[in-house]
């Protein structure tokens, strides 16, 4: 039995000009457009014009990665089907679990849009009451990397897997990690971010995304969902937005999602535009799992042949 599992990455991923290739495609630049209408957000500028620390913003960066992410995903299959119902299972890890929602059918594209908006402005202005950031180990083990961040005050935000733990604090706090980081850590590096996401510092923003989505209308997911909160499988529309909802001030545990992967057999993982972070963790973690990454539309072709090779049922996606 053959799974694929579709995956979407969180804040952090961007670069400069990653959506310039995607453009050519048909329909997305109009996509786009009317997206960015919707959310006072000029997607097109910022993902081909605005520099890193333009992009770097979270209320710009999150809406940013959903839209390139669902814009990617959609290609995938060039018969327009919709390629996350073929797949065993969708995840996102951070933000990339809005885009997650919308391909499992349970926001349209648009509520994603919309909701992920709200989202990055409320987290932008939690960010900004203090000066807070977070910083990726790598290597270690999680038995001594973790007392050591506690004893320094900062949070393990991100459970990565695969010997990485992102932490996050108080810019203080990352000084101190990045002069006495933990026995066995390779290396600490900065994020491409502007808060201590996934942290009590985001606890206002998670007042702001509950009245977003009182009247949010949530289909169950067709395709079964791993959480961030825990891995666990999400079956209930409503309990998915609620997981988002708070998830924002919660450790992102993408360590667990990648053992429920496991647990559920999977055979190939593509990971949606900007990709690269999340099939590089499954390549420690998930050895003989294929994998690939949405970088550019260069890398369709490939990407469907791994759905048809992955997918259940097989799918021809082949253009006519």
């Amino acid at each position: 039995m053959r799974v694929l599992v579709l995956v979407a990455p969180g804040q952090g991923a961007q670069t400069p000009g990653f959506l310039i290739p995607w453009l050519d495609l048909p329909g997305v630049e109009d996509r786009l457009r009317e997206w960015s209408s919707a959310i006072d957000l000029d997607l097109i500028h910022y993902g081909t014009k605005a520099d890193a620390d333009e992009i770097r913003d979270t209320a710009v960066a999150q809406p940013l990665l959903v839209a390139s992410a669902l814009v990617s995903a959609r290609q995938l299959c060039a018969t327009g089907e919709d390629v996350s119902r073929l797949a065993g299972a969708v995840a996102g890890h951070s933000v990339g679990e809005l885009a997650a929602a919308a391909l499992a059918g349970t926001l349209t594209d648009a509520a994603a849009m919309e909701l992920v908006r709200r989202r990055g402005l409320a987290m932008a202005e939690a960010a900004a009451v203090t000066e807070t950031g977070m910083a990726a180990l790598l290597g270690g083990e999680e038995s001594v990397v973790l007392p050591h961040l506690e004893q320094l005050g900062l949070t393990p935000a991100n459970v990565n897997g695969a010997g990485q733990i992102v932490a996050a604090g108080t810019a203080e706090q990352l000084a101190a990690l990045a002069e006495n980081k933990p026995e066995g850590t390779r290396r600490v590096v900065p994020l491409k971010v502007a808060g201590a996401f996934h942290t009590h510092h985001m606890s206002p923003a998670v007042s702001v995304l509950e009245a977003a989505v009182t009247e949010l209308p949530a289909a169950d997911p067709h395709t079964p969902f791993v959480s961030n909160r825990d891995g666990q499988v999400v079956t209930s529309g409503q309990e998915l937005v609620q997981r988002l909802v708070g998830q924002v001030a919660n450790p992102v545990r993408w360590d667990r999602c990648m053992e429920t992967f496991k647990e559920l057999g999977v055979t190939a993982i593509i990971e949606a535009a900007p990709g690269g972070t999340l099939v590089g963790l499954a390549k420690r973690a998930l050895p003989g799992v294929a994998t690939l990454a949405l970088k550019t539309p260069d890398d369709l072709d490939a990407a469907r042949t791994l759905i048809a090779e992955h997918a259940s049922p097989a799918a021809d996606l082949s253009a006519e």
